[in-house]
């Protein structure tokens, strides 16, 4: 759903990481313009504020925009404290809102 919006909005390439470790390990091997984090992650349903505490924790990734996809307001709020910008819900993905916020990183 998020690949296809991606992809069908910016023509970017989108590189799927299933954990923290395997993040990490694509931020070293290439430059990426975002990384997006979901709350939950799909593969053993851990915090994804976990993951980008992780990703904000490494100096040489201070400066790679990172946003939390989650619908609740009180994550993304946690997330921004973290050092991430705010990011979206899935149910806010089409709204031109979220549209804008990711133009000026992946145009």
């Amino acid at each position: 759903m998020i690949k296809r919006f991606l992809t069908g909005h910016f023509g970017c390439e989108v590189i799927q990481a299933d954990a923290a470790d395997d993040a990490l390990a694509a931020l070293r091997q290439r430059q990426v313009d975002l990384v997006l984090v979901n709350r939950k992650l799909d593969v053993d349903y851990s915090d994804g504020v976990d993951v980008i505490r992780q990703i904000k924790a490494e100096p040489q990734f201070a400066g790679v925009p990172v946003m939390l996809v989650t619908n609740y307001p009180e994550h993304q709020q946690l997330a921004v404290q973290l050092g991430a910008q705010r990011g979206f819900g899935k149910l806010e993905l089409e709204q031109p809102a979220t549209i804008e916020r990711l133009r000026p990183i992946l145009s």
